[in-house]
């Protein structure tokens, strides 16, 4: 009798274990079958192990990140936001008696300190590792996570919705310290909350750098608080003759900070000596073209520039470069240099030389546009290679570093076809794949190669709409090239993970081509 006695008291305990459990733990999880090799990550990380299982992603999961780490608590805060924003499930930011699954967000000491983006992704069935070198490391990794959050929730037996997240291991790191799209502002002006979207989507694809032609013929387009007209007169026509803009530098600071926030470098560029029409507009005593000035708002380039002789012109890009380096953090400037054709060539190498001295004596690294490397500038200026592989060997000679934006391949405003609305053809068609189909590793010897970037010119587009139609999905490609080792590169695979992209670029209200080269994926 005591026996039996005894034997039900237990049976009763156990089954109100069971039951308190069940109560605490409404997600019974069923895993769906989960391989991690399959999602369809850009860039592809350098390497992926799937373990076939999954992490459940819910309202019981929580984000816990060192308090005393203020930059890798930003990215915990990042992250949990961009959860919630995608699921409408707002994870906890500390660890209590209700968390059952936990991402950590922690520094490293074990990377590679030259590489300081590579990161390290561990998924396991009741938490995600991420471990960094650095804050902006662990952010790549973020991206890496967003992508690998399933566009709905699994169906399981539980009670709540949960994201099955596949389980595995990722080891990640970019090939190129310089992932970046130049935006041309100048042609067109795009507003402050343009330039943030673009941002947005640029930081999904681990992209490093933007790159702000600020001013052209057509328009200049940043307050320079000691040359006033500027922006009082050069900033008011754009191509078309429609009304131009220009930032206030709080502005532009507020597009750098917001960059800076998403792990991305600006690099301000002033093009000169030619391409100045706007400035000699504003101040004629800068122009060395000998003509009377007017608004242009035609797309010709080639008829402009400063006069290289002038003690002025040089007193006023000091205080130019000044100015824009004072609100730019980032450690380069951009001084254009291309397509200079009325500059004499000795005065053009004079003009590179002096500004190259006024770039450096403003804690500067210079950039400039391939034609640069035919002039005196040392081996710390950096060539971005554009057209010309003659430029681009005599700054390898030099020791120059360099960034490549081949314009058969790299130039996102080429149409795609002839059917596109916006774009234009004078270096041919550029559709999806040979904006992917190209090997910068192949180009010139990689110890010279910084990075590379794809450049946005704005002559036939004006909103952010028409920007996005010839951006993406090309510049997605090229956040990949710049990323991905070759060996992990392969235009069959890619374009199959290019079409899961449709999902992602929908949800953010992206303009993106549909190239019917791509078989998209729909919800």
């Amino acid at each position: 009798m005591w026996l039996r006695i005894k034997i039900i008291y237990h049976f009763i305990i156990l089954l109100c274990v069971l039951f308190t459990s069940c109560i605490k733990k409404e997600r019974v999880i069923n895993f769906p079958h989960t391989d991690l090799s399959e999602v369809s990550i850009i860039p592809i990380p350098l390497e992926i192990k799937a373990t076939y299982g999954g992490f459940p992603l819910d309202k019981y999961t929580a984000i816990h990140i060192d308090e005393t780490k203020t930059d890798f608590k930003q990215v915990g805060l990042f992250l949990a936001e961009k959860i919630s924003s995608q699921t409408g499930v707002s994870p906890q930011l500390k660890v209590n008696d209700s968390t059952e699954s936990i991402i950590y967000i922690n520094p490293s000491d074990t990377f590679d300190k030259d590489n300081p983006e590579a990161y390290r992704l561990e998924i396991l069935n009741d938490s995600i590792i991420l471990t960094s070198h650095t804050a902006t490391g662990a952010f790549r990794g973020v991206q890496t996570l967003r992508q690998l959050i399933p566009n709905k929730a699994n169906d399981t037996l539980a009670k709540n919705d949960i994201w099955v997240i596949p389980s595995g291991d990722i080891i990640d790191a970019p090939q190129f310290k310089h992932r970046g799209t130049m935006l041309d502002v100048a042609r067109h002006f795009f507003s402050v909350e343009d330039v943030k979207k673009y941002i947005d989507i640029l930081s999904y694809y681990k992209i490093n750098v933007l790159h702000l032609h600020l001013s052209d013929d057509q328009g200049w387009r940043i307050e320079i608080k000691s040359w006033p007209k500027l922006t009082e007169i050069g900033s008011l026509t754009e191509v078309g003759g429609t009304k131009g803009g220009f930032y206030t530098q709080d502005e532009y600071s507020e597009i750098v900070d917001y960059a800076a926030a998403h792990h991305i470098t600006v690099i301000p560029e002033i093009d000169m000596p030619g391409h100045t029409n706007a400035a000699s507009l504003s101040y004629p005593v800068l122009n060395g073209n000998g003509k009377t000035l007017k608004p242009y708002t035609k797309m010709r380039v080639g008829f402009s520039t400063f006069d290289t002789r002038k003690d002025t012109v040089y007193q006023f890009i000091d205080d130019v470069v000044r100015e824009l380096s004072a609100i730019t953090p980032g450690p380069y400037f951009h001084i254009g240099g291309d397509e200079s054709h009325v500059t004499k060539k000795a005065d053009y190498i004079y003009f590179v030389n002096k500004v190259e001295t006024i770039v450096q004596n403003h804690g500067k690294r210079m950039i400039g546009w391939d034609e640069i490397a035919n002039t005196g500038v040392d081996s710390t200026s950096i060539a971005q290679i554009w057209r010309s592989e003659k430029n681009m060997n005599t700054a390898v000679k030099k020791g120059m570093k360099l960034i490549l934006s081949p314009a058969e391949h790299a130039y996102l405003d080429m149409k795609y076809d002839a059917s596109s609305k916006f774009g234009l053809t004078w270096v041919g068609f550029v559709p999806v794949d040979v904006a992917y189909n190209w090997t910068p590793e192949d180009k010139a010897p990689k110890a010279n190669i910084l990075g590379i970037e794809a450049p946005l010119w704005s002559e036939t587009i004006s909103t952010i709409s028409e920007l996005e139609y010839l951006a993406f999905p090309r510049i997605i490609g090229h956040a990949e090239l710049g990323w991905s080792i070759k060996e992990r590169r392969n235009w069959e695979n890619y374009k199959k993970r290019l079409a899961d992209q449709h999902i992602f670029l929908k949800r953010n209200n992206v303009n993106y081509y549909a190239s019917p080269l791509v078989d998209w994926a729909k919800e």
